[in-house]
């Protein structure tokens, strides 16, 4: 003990206090330093929602190892040659359906440019029954042009065919024998609409009216218009011209073989164009009671295997010298000769359609009379069918 504290007693609590206060600043100094600032400790998350009281944590998962999943090969691994490979699905292909060019008066291509109106023949293989087809329709039978510019009982000669005006009004029609084999109303037919064989014509009557917004082709047979704006009509049918659709088996159409009348007909502004590019639509009188592809309907009444069936086709010889008749004649001619004409209807024999009009010369048309029957051939289009529901050809 120091010398002074000895000889001041009282001092020695002084000192004790002292020295305990110097230790206590010592040791909160050092504990400042080892702990860090409140700023940057971890925070203790505390849970929002406490545990039910029954709730037991699950007990820690033990060590065991979790199997890693195999290592993905690379792009270029090849892949072993007995595992199969799956082919890439292609789709097929939507078919292409080229339309024609309009031909001369009329809006509308008459169907896909591979409808069988439009298919060229001159290279298809005889049929094996053309001798017997044609010897039943009478080798002497003479080619007929069943239109013109004059007149014949008071009326136009030919199938006229209208266009319809930008937004016809479509009108009813009431059937009057063939309804469940015919399209509905309304049609865009105009009360004006001329008619075969004029207004007081006792025979087929057909109206033939195209509507260039929708290029629908719409026929009727045995039409009479009535007072109210509406028409009456054996039967009728639509035919959209940019498909190759036919009518179901067994139906008729306003033509006895179920074909559309429009594309068969001879028309004077297509032959003043310089070419036709179209099947005839043609009748005779002797029809088996049965048809053939594309036709799907027949009135006629034989049952010889000889004589036609519907929807036969024949074709003018490639041998028949044309020299000799009128330039517009031979247009007609050549038609016959590269696409031939569709057996469509009772009627006259070898009777080619065809649609009035005042620009036709009568005498050179009938200088086609000069050609029989036996000028012709019957072709097997057979071979070209893909379907028996639709027109396409191959």
């Amino acid at each position: 003990m120091p010398a002074w504290l000895r000889a001041h007693p009282g001092a020695w609590g002084v000192f004790v206090l002292v020295l305990g206060a110097f230790i206590g600043l010592w040791w909160l100094g050092n504990r400042a330093v080892e702990s860090p600032p409140a700023a940057t400790r971890t925070p203790v998350a505390v849970p929002t929602t406490a545990l039910p009281p029954t709730a037991t944590l699950p007990p820690p998962a033990p060590d065991t190892p979790v199997p890693s999943a195999p290592p993905v090969p690379p792009s270029d691994t090849p892949v072993p040659s007995d595992t199969p490979v799956p082919p890439t699905a292609t789709p097929s292909p939507t078919p292409t359906v080229v339309l024609l060019t309009p031909p001369a008066g009329l809006p509308c291509g008459l169907f896909p440019a591979d409808n069988i109106w439009n298919r060229p023949v001159r290279d298809l293989p005889v049929h094996p029954q053309s001798a017997a087809y044609i010897e039943s329709i009478g080798g002497d039978a003479v080619l007929h042009p069943d239109f013109g510019a004059g007149q014949w009982q008071g009326g136009p000669i030919g199938i006229p065919v209208t266009v319809a005006r930008a937004g016809a009004r479509l009108v009813p029609l009431h059937f009057t024998a063939y309804g469940d084999e015919s399209d509905p109303g309304p049609y865009p037919i105009p009360t004006s609409a001329p008619v075969e064989g004029g207004p007081a014509a006792k025979g087929d009557r057909h109206v033939i009216v195209v509507d260039p917004a929708t290029c629908t082709d719409y026929e009727l047979y045995h039409a009479r218009p009535r007072r109210d704006g509406s028409w009456n009509a054996d039967a009728a049918a639509k035919w959209l011209l940019t498909t190759n659709a036919l009518r179901p088996a067994g139906w008729s159409s306003a033509d006895a073989a179920g074909l559309p009348i429009l594309p068969g007909l001879v028309r004077y502004d297509e032959v003043a164009s310089g070419v036709i590019r179209h099947a005839i639509r043609f009748t005779t009188s002797d029809i088996q009671d049965t048809y053939v592809w594309p036709a799907g309907h027949s009135d006629g009444t034989s049952t010889d295997p000889a004589a036609p069936p519907m929807g036969v086709r024949l074709r003018l010889k490639a041998g028949v010298d044309l020299t000799g008749f009128d330039a517009k004649t031979q247009v007609i001619l050549r038609a016959l000769q590269d696409y031939g004409m569709i057996l469509a209807d009772s009627g006259d024999r070898l009777n080619i359609s065809g649609s009035p009009d005042s620009r036709w010369n009568d005498d050179l048309l009938l200088a086609m009379e000069t050609i029989h029957a036996s000028d012709f051939e019957v072709v097997d289009t057979s071979g070209l069918m893909i379907r028996p529901d639709s027109a396409a050809s191959r």
